[in-house]
């Protein structure tokens, strides 16, 4: 098409229009689908700038996108998307003793925090998506966050925009004395002509506009008309905030920066429910904190349940089923909880007097500060009740006026029998969160969700409140604005729309509407009412998706967390790429797309999701991290096995999808198959032949296998018995973590059995999309230990990735198998089942070992169960750990060998894991319990890693 043609030949950047690309836009984190005409991804700002060039030249919409976090619809529309994030994300400027900033606008929140934390200044507002969230996306939101309390909405912070009209107008804008005005009409031009429109927009709407806007903390909804009237300085820039790419495209922002706290301290109020926890609103507020957000006993539930921040977290709460998180900050830790002391002493006795949760820990503190943070992932699927929406979740009422309203609204809910409804949000700025079990997919529920919005937006406006309390209005509001402000307001919306984007060409349909045009309806374009494909055969039974794949494939709800640039493990391809298709969350999109059959047609043969597939490191980081528990990796096998069916695969699904059998046959001349596969010229064929990287080292056999050597040996003892499972890794290329483990288990009187056929858990045909295969060698390997696991023996998993395989894979794969349900409860990590069985065997005389260990967690491990025995094992033998929380090694099973995967591989590795490993001290011993993570690390850097195992062994026997 002519469109994409000018696009590729004009823009510095890259132009997609392949369904894929498409596909993966098609949503952001809203109820609403509406599939772009194509993705620009500028290399800089002014390619940017060409880009809406072309765009005019043909007539195209063109909207801005950032994180692609948006609750209401504004960052999904059918017109080109322009995408800041993955080049245009620099901090340009920084003046420090101004407190300002200079940024474009694909700069991630918290990589900038991370840019200022040496100089001790932040950016005020946080969004719960900090992590996610860029400075662009929070301009075109006014968004807020907790820290709003302290720092106020983003139109506070913006000192100055640079900004593009449609129809090319380049600016700079910010407040306009009446000196500047009369240079600007001086000057002539469209400019000229936009602060024209706009001054006498204002002056012939004075009175209107000063009355009919909320004066509350959080008013959102809206365009900011009100930042042009004479005593706010007709700041233009702060009146563009919050117009959510409706109206021009920013370019650069400079911005305010606050003094970081030297010390915060959070206290917890709790009272006999939310309603008398927002009463208290007025008064706790009147200490000035930094941050007071407010919380159900709906969210503490599912966050028990859904285990959100650990149980010790929960712990920590007061009595109560409402709750009042209050964080002060202070020069001192001194001074930081005297401000919380002295509140919490002044509401004793009074109408407001709460029980007191006082942390002063930072660790505890923040994970408490993660189930607020979570709200939104956590009760998306709350357990044992129906799948909740946004479309209603951000209203904004007066703070003194919170718990009447919260009383209304509960009513409200109950009256439509939505009563399940977790509230929570800012309370001490009467923002209120919520997800309701809107019925999207049927028109019947879709009328009710009308009908509940348009009564609650009544409510908000009889309390003087706001629609948008942060989220915006996009899709889900702009039709409502009405009801709060009038038409008359609604009207002046869109005559100063029309004052920037004359032919509605600016993500059109959203917040406002030209005259003669209008605003997409609340209850169009959404994406789950049109989402009704036919439910396919599948080898995995997702049981928490009501054993449905189309439910799997529409599980993400946009969050975007798989988008952070650290921390975590979630998600390393992208890190790496930067590349939407390259997360979770775009490939959800695209998994989605490809059951609807509309952008993508050729269902699992298509090689648009093969693709955004294939950089996927199957981690399974985002079962553990995703808010939603999306998981990639299963549904990346769950394709690969449909893509392939009946057809040849590639030659690394043969040759490392079947390495369980290959290693069978390697063991009976493993020092022949050494000097062939590294022999000079010869390795190069069998690399060529096995879809390796030849950059790739190829691991070597050992000279015995840990089940011969154990076959020899026999077993030791008459304790317990105990399975310790030979794992393919451990039993062919590290048998001594597997004699290490012999020894440990022994010396804590247990006798250890190994099953004495060749037996696999499967995971490589697994992870290869080789199901059928990996389901017979399941059977095969439960059938065997079936006698075993009936009597109650554990079974001791040494390789993370193979246990994670029987206590999730294998349950999920095998269905209804009681003895697979049987072997998944009773397979254990070596450090949970000494900790569990062998407590005493386990502590160490003080002082300790003077042993000091870097240990990197296996992302399988991460997701599945966790580090916490381990870190608990280490402590108590006296090994000082520190566990690194660097993200995935990169190498991630077959996925770093595979051809086509090495920069990603060695990428991901060099983010975190592969400079922490380099900057040990010497002497420092570096623990991995995973196959891959050695191999990577040893191949990497000159460092020798050990197992769990070994480690153990050297300290207790």
């Amino acid at each position: 098409m002519s469109l994409q043609r000018d696009l590729e030949a004009r823009v510095d950047g890259e132009v997609r229009f392949d369904a894929g690309s498409r596909a993966a836009y098609s949503h952001d984190s809203s109820n609403y689908r509406q599939t772009p005409i194509g993705v620009v991804v500028p290399h800089n700002v002014d390619a940017a700038v060409e880009a809406v060039q072309v765009c005019r030249e043909h007539g195209a919409p063109v909207f801005s996108r950032g994180g692609g976090t948006s609750l209401a619809g504004e960052c999904c529309n059918e017109g080109v998307v322009i995408d800041w994030s993955k080049y245009c994300n620099n901090l340009i400027r920084l003046d420090e003793d101004r407190r300002r900033a200079l940024v474009q606008p694909g700069i991630c929140l918290d990589d900038l925090n991370d840019l200022l934390a040496p100089h001790r200044l932040q950016v005020g507002p946080k969004p719960s998506t900090h992590d996610t969230c860029t400075i662009g996306g929070m301009i075109g939101n006014n968004s807020c966050g907790a820290t709003a309390q302290a720092y106020g909405k983003m139109a506070d912070s913006v000192v100055r925009l640079e900004v593009l009209t449609y129809d090319g107008v380049r600016m700079w804008v910010g407040e306009t004395s009446d000196e500047e005005y009369e240079k600007i009409l001086a000057e002539g031009g469209r400019r000229a002509e936009i602060y024209r429109a706009m001054r006498e927009l204002v002056d012939d709407n004075l009175a209107l506009i000063r009355t009919r806007y909320p004066d509350i903390p959080r008013r959102v909804s809206g365009y900011n008309l009100d930042s042009l009237l004479p005593e706010n300085h007709f700041n233009v820039a702060r009146a563009l905030v919050g117009s959510e790419s409706t109206l021009v495209t920013v370019l650069h922002a400079e911005i305010e920066l606050f003094p970081v706290p030297n010390y915060q301290t959070l206290a917890v109020l709790g009272y006999p429910d939310i309603f008398r926890a927002g009463d208290a609103i007025p008064k706790v507020a009147s200490y000035k904190p930094l941050a007071l957000e407010g919380l159900d006993e709906t969210l503490i539930d599912i966050a028990r349940a859904e285990n959100v921040a650990g149980k010790q977290a929960l712990e920590g709460l007061p009595e109560g089923s409402g709750w009042l998180m209050v964080r002060f900050g202070g020069d001192t830790r001194e001074e930081a909880d005297e401000r919380a002391e002295r509140m919490i002493k002044d509401l004793k006795g009074t109408e407001h007097d709460p029980h007191v949760a006082f942390l002063d820990d930072p660790g505890e503190e923040e994970r408490l500060w993660k189930i607020r943070e979570a709200g939104l992932g956590a009760t998306a699927y709350p357990p044992g009740h129906p799948d909740t929406h946004e479309g209603w979740e951000d209203a904004a009422v007066p703070p003194d006026r919170l718990g009447d309203y919260l009383r209304d609204f509960r009513k409200l809910l109950n009256e439509f029998d939505y009563g399940q409804a977790s509230l929570y949000g800012h309370f001490g700025q009467g923002c209120v969160h919520t997800r309701i079990a809107f019925d999207l997919e049927d028109p019947d529920g879709v009328g009710k969700y009308r009908r509940f919005v348009e009564r609650a937006a009544r409510l908000v406006a009889s309390y003087g409140g706001s629609l948008s309390g942060e989220h915006g209005d996009g899709q889900s509001r702009a039709e409502l604005l009405p009801i709060m402000f009038g038409d008359e307001v609604v009207a002046l919306f869109g005559r100063y729309k029309q004052i920037f984007d004359r032919d509605d060409r600016m993500n059109p349909g959203k917040v406002a509407a030209p005259p003669g045009r209008r605003v997409y309806r609340l209850d169009e374009n959404l994406d789950h009412l049109d989402y009704n494909p036919s439910e396919p055969r599948t080898h995995f039974s997702y049981p928490e998706d009501h054993h449905r794949f189309t439910h799997a494939a529409a599980r993400c709800v946009g969050i975007g967390k798989c988008r952070s640039s650290s921390g975590g493990v979630m998600c390393p391809s992208y890190r790496v790429t930067r590349e939407e298709e390259h997360s979770t969350r775009g490939r959800a999109r695209v998994l989605m797309e490809m059951m609807r059959g509309e952008t993508i047609t050729d269902g699992w043969r298509s090689e648009d999701v093969n693709d955004a597939l294939d950089l996927c490191l199957a981690c399974k980081g985002c079962r553990g991290e995703c808010p939603v528990h999306v998981d990639m990796a299963t549904y990346k096998a769950e394709f690969l096995s449909h893509h392939y069916e009946k057809r040849l695969r590639p030659r690394e699904h043969y040759s490392m999808g079947w390495l369980p059998l290959s290693a069978r046959l390697a063991s009976a001349a493993p020092g022949l198959v050494n000097a062939v596969t590294h022999a000079p010229g010869l390795n190069r064929v069998v690399k060529w032949a096995g879809g390796i990287d030849q950059r790739r080292d190829l691991p070597r056999f050992a000279k015995e296998r840990f089940t011969d050597w154990f076959a020899r040996r026999g077993s030791h003892g008459d304790g317990d018995a105990v399975v310790l499972w030979p794992d393919t890794f451990t039993n062919n290329f590290h048998p001594d973590a597997g004699k290490a483990a012999v020894r440990v288990l022994e010396a804590a009187g247990f006798r250890v059995e190994v099953p004495p056929v060749p037996l696999c858990c499967g995971l490589t045909w697994i992870s290869t999309g080789q199901l059928g295969t990996a389901a017979r060698v399941l059977r095969r390997t439960v059938r065997a230990l079936a006698p075993r696991v009936r009597r109650g023996v554990p079974v001791i998993g040494l390789e993370p990735s193979c246990s994670a395989v029987f206590r999730s894979d294998a349950p999920e794969l095998l269905s209804g198998d009681e003895d697979v349900k049987r072997l998944a409860k009773q397979t254990h990590s070596l450090s949970e089942f000494l900790l569990d069985r062998a407590s005493a065997f386990v502590t160490a005389p003080p002082p300790g070992t003077g042993i000091h260990a870097v240990a990197q967690p296996h992302c399988h491990q991460h997701a599945i169960w966790g580090f916490d025995a381990d870190r608990e094992l280490l402590k108590r033998v006296g090994i000082e750990a520190e566990v690194l929380d660097e993200g995935c090694c990169g190498l991630a099973g077959n996925f770093g060998f595979e051809r086509g995967h090495y920069e990603v591989s060695v990428g991901v590795g060099e983010l975190g894991v592969l400079p922490a490993v380099r900057k040990a001290s010497d002497g420092t011993r570096i623990l991995a319990d995973g196959f891959s993570c050695r191999t990577q690390i040893e191949q990497r850097t000159p460092a020798r890693p050990v197992h769990l195992a070994e480690l153990l062994a050297e300290v207790l026997t």
